[in-house]
């Protein structure tokens, strides 16, 4: 299974190509972002980061799309524009039938390092572990990109899924994902 991760933003947009591999492994593919001109229009700028995700997907043919959930900032226009981008990504998503996720970036966090509480440094500390990296992918925003893809190969979609199942389906999901 492939999975594009993706930290939007409107100035960077950070990507993660991971592969998993088989239950509890997986491979780093391809690391990056999409960055646009702050001096340019939005609209010019939600579609340089359309064009760059619809880009990614013809090349890499994910079955899935981790992106990380919005977050509530102080600024509201600040919120309201990460939205817009977040948009025109899930839109590329849905344009080419891809699984979408949304991870809210606590459970990123829990499903990479342990903790919700997890920093920035922590995450990429064991992003180079469970992918056996040289390196913490660089920039900060590729490495956010992969750690969404990674939380979704990790079964951070497991969580949320058990809490929708009745009783008897939870505890199988949650005794297979221990099992796997």
């Amino acid at each position: 299974m492939l999975v594009l991760g993706v930290d939007p933003g409107t100035a960077t947009t950070g990507y993660g190509v991971v592969r998993a591999v088989r239950p509890g492994e997986a491979a780093l593919v391809e690391c990056g972002v999409i960055r646009t001109r702050a001096r340019d229009p939005l609209a010019s700028r939600l579609k340089e980061i359309h064009d760059g995700m619809l880009e990614l997907i013809a090349r890499h043919k994910p079955s899935v799309l981790s992106v990380e959930a919005v977050f509530y900032a102080k600024n509201v226009r600040t919120t309201v524009v990460l939205g817009h981008a977040r948009g025109v990504i899930l839109l590329a998503g849905a344009q080419h039938g891809l699984l979408v996720h949304e991870i809210p970036p606590a459970e990123i966090k829990k499903a990479v390092a342990g903790t919700g509480a997890a920093t920035k440094e922590q995450v990429q500390f064991m992003l180079t572990r469970l992918l056996r990296l040289k390196s913490v992918p660089t920039p900060s925003d590729a490495a956010d990109g992969v750690a969404a893809a990674l939380a979704y190969c990790m079964g951070a979609h497991l969580a949320r899924l058990a809490a929708h199942q009745p009783a008897a389906a939870t505890r199988n999901l949650t005794m297979g994902r221990r099992g796997a």
